[in-house]
């Protein structure tokens, strides 16, 4: 039987994170928006109150939250800001590939040593020419002993100038492709590691995205993860937890802009009634809280395929393009709907509108995602059950 039912844990989980984004996110979301702030105490906050790691094991330093688990306490804190929510929760990306290759004695090292922080990690795979093409990826990982000499650059890297722990993907043999493609844990004292460009974005502006180079960067075996060549295998297999979490993103921007489009309805008077009075606005008000709804569902879905070690590439690929399409459409509605005062510089639906866009483009642009459920759909059933 499905029960949309939490548990009194559970609901204690998502009130805890609904609470902070209320008291610590919400003052500071316009100002650090406006001025590309990274949200460093906050994070130390949010370390402390065990909101940072939800997805990592307790025996690492994490919460230990289940992927359903971590998805609900996404999208609370995503309803405030979600460039600062993310940067909270980076790791669920970052450390993903780590947790599904990683042995033991790996997670219990390099995981284990990183939650100590609140500098959390980065997931570095893009590369100026290698984006959605992996496969021509430039970073090269030289054999050099009982290890590796790491060369080359990675671009639009979410926490990369602050992570204390690298997710990097680099090639042992460009000749194989994709199949050449190894993970390395790297932690971010090994020397040969500098910060360049710090990008200026449009939306999620208190997320710190940087550009890094690796010059002569040498790591033992012990930082393999996996074997050589599995390095590919195990991106996608964490891009796959990376896309259910951009659904639980999206799921709450586009919550907060119904929020703030309902309370607007209501208030605003023209004609000598409340502009929600009219069926225009309605019909308007209703389309955006079906595609919140479905959105939430599409994310529970994943995340519990994910918590039943259920393969859920197409799903998770699939989730994503509607959750972030949606939050793009309600985002602009809501802009529709505030009309002068919802477009003007200041106002939270229009950093909302901003912020959507970024979710149809990472972890993954939505033709890529549609691509990757496609594919999987010419092979394998669509029947969850």
């Amino acid at each position: 039987m499905i029960d949309f039912s939490l548990t009194e844990e559970q609901k204690g989980m998502v009130d805890l994170a609904r609470r902070f984004g209320k008291d610590r996110i919400r003052p500071v979301a316009l100002e650090y928006d406006r001025d590309g702030t990274y949200p460093e105490e906050i994070l130390k906050e949010a370390h402390k109150a065990g909101l940072m790691y939800t997805n990592i094991p307790r025996e690492y330093g994490g919460s230990g939250m289940s992927h359903l688990e971590h998805y609900l306490v996404t999208e609370a804190l995503n309803y405030e800001c979600c460039a600062i929510s993310q940067v909270i929760g980076i790791s669920h990306l970052s450390m993903g590939a780590i947790q599904l290759g990683g042995t033991e004695d790996q997670q219990k090292k390099f995981i284990g040593d990183m939650t100590k922080s609140y500098r959390s990690g980065c997931f570095c795979l893009t590369e100026p020419h290698a984006g959605s093409d992996a496969g021509i990826m430039n970073t090269t990982a030289s054999r050099k002993g009982d290890g590796y000499v790491i060369n080359g650059s990675k671009c639009y890297i979410t926490n990369g100038q602050y992570a204390d722990l690298l997710c990097l993907f680099a090639t042992v043999d460009k000749s194989k492709g994709t199949r050449g493609i190894s993970c390395f844990a790297v932690p971010r004292s090994t020397p040969g590691i500098t910060v360049g460009r710090i990008e200026d974005k449009m939306g999620h502006r208190a997320m710190n995205v940087a550009e890094l180079f690796f010059d002569n960067v040498e790591i033992g075996r012990e930082n393999l993860i996996g074997e050589e060549g599995q390095g590919f295998k195990l991106a996608m297999m964490a891009l796959d937890r990376g896309r259910a979490n951009i659904t639980a993103v999206s799921t709450g921007i586009a919550r907060r802009a119904f929020d703030e489009s309902a309370a607007y309805a209501r208030e605003r008077v023209q004609f000598g009634q409340p502009i929600g009075n009219f069926q225009a606005i309605q019909f308007m008000l209703a389309d955006m809280n079906t595609l919140v709804m479905a959105s939430r569902a599409l994310y529970l879905q994943v995340g519990w395929m994910l918590d039943n070690d259920i393969r859920c590439s197409k799903e998770a690929a699939s989730a994503k393009c509607f959750a972030s399409d949606a939050a793009m459409k309600v985002t602009t509605d809501a802009v529709q709907i505030l009309a002068g005062s919802g477009y003007m510089k200041g106002a939270v639906v229009e950093k909302l509108m901003r912020d959507a866009k970024l979710t149809q483009i990472f972890e993954g642009t939505n033709q890529i995602n549609r691509m990757v459920a496609g594919r999987a759909l010419m092979s394998d059933s669509s029947g969850l059950f």
